[in-house]
């Protein structure tokens, strides 16, 4: 691999220090959102000593975010103030390997946050539904489980796919975005390609029809609702849930084709669209947990009563 001196002293220019301020923008804010979520449950946690099916996928999601923004923050960071040492092959190793798990760990255990909302709220005669009701809160610790099983295999694999670089002396210049590299090296990359291209799809399928299965069920309900406390209740859950959900499809569906674009277009490093997307990337897990603070009364009531009190130790100063 050819050699990359770290420099001296850092050499930014005014566009990286533009999208080093943007990045740091959101992701300390969206670290917060996050660790705000992860407080919450775990002070419930202690007082309760257990967590519902619905706070244990929210507690992971909050600590997966976290983790992603913060290894984000740290490549650009190094990436924009010293980029050489971007390339020395074990920094860029540990930091693809950690940003890789995290990354899935988050889309994972966001899908899985929208199947069990589907699942839990929703209402169909399915036998098979009507089971998957019934055995759901058993199933939710194996199900994140399993995405962080996933996760992890992915980091496994991007981890290889830089030895395996390393070991035929893949060459690339300080200046190469690292995609460029791995692109000219299409036979150990296409296998990388083809899983992610694969999960993408299979995490956003599942959050995609568990939005159109409760959108069908909240249709159908409110078509044979009659004036009821009760079921004015079960549709305050479909709207709650609705809002989540479908929020939550639309923000990873632009999150979607910002990873793809990201894949393909590794040939310049200064433009409008590759700071648009990155912009993007870092803000989707600050906003998502947001909304999920609002549509969830606990978490929601929190912050509320935290706000309020800032509010009341601002003016008392």
């Amino acid at each position: 691999m050819e050699a990359c001196h770290p420099p001296q002293q850092s050499n930014v220019t005014s566009y990286g220090a533009m999208t080093l301020a943007i990045i740091t923008l959101e992701a300390f804010p969206g670290m917060w959102i996050n660790a705000f979520i992860v407080g919450v449950l775990c002070i419930a946690w202690v007082k309760k000593k257990t967590l519902n099916s619905n706070e244990k996928i929210l507690l992971l999601l909050g600590c997966s975010r976290i983790s992603l923004l913060c290894f984000t923050w740290v490549y650009h960071v190094i990436s924009i103030i010293y980029p050489n040492y971007l390339y020395a092959h074990t920094i860029i190793q540990l930091l693809a390997t950690f940003q890789t798990f995290f990354n899935y760990s988050n889309l994972w255990v966001s899908a899985c946050l929208c199947s069990f909302y589907c699942i839990k709220i929703a209402n169909f005669r399915n036998s098979f539904f009507i089971y998957l009701k019934v055995k759901i809160d058993r199933m939710v610790p194996w199900l994140l489980l399993g995405s962080e099983i996933v996760a992890m295999a992915m980091g496994v694999v991007i981890y290889d796919l830089l030895e395996t670089a390393q070991s035929r002396n893949l060459t690339f210049t300080c200046q190469e975005n690292f995609w460029e590299a791995r692109i000219r090296n299409n036979k150990n990359s296409s296998s990388y390609f083809f899983l992610t291209g694969f999960e993408y799809a299979a995490s956003f399928l599942a959050v995609f029809f568990s939005a159109v299965f409760l959108l069908f069920s909240l249709w159908r309900h409110k078509r044979t609702m009659q004036t009821s406390s009760m079921k004015d209740l079960s549709m305050d859950a479909h709207i709650r849930a609705m809002k989540s959900v479908l929020s939550f499809l639309v923000m990873y569906s632009i999150n979607f084709v910002c990873l793809i674009m990201t894949m393909i277009s590794a040939t310049n490093n200064e433009n409008a669209m590759r700071l648009l997307i990155s912009i993007y990337l870092c803000a989707f897990p600050g906003v998502h947990s947001l909304i999920l603070i609002f549509s969830n009364p606990k978490l929601e009531k929190a912050l509320l009563k935290m706000v309020s009190f800032v509010k009341c130790e601002f003016f008392i100063k």
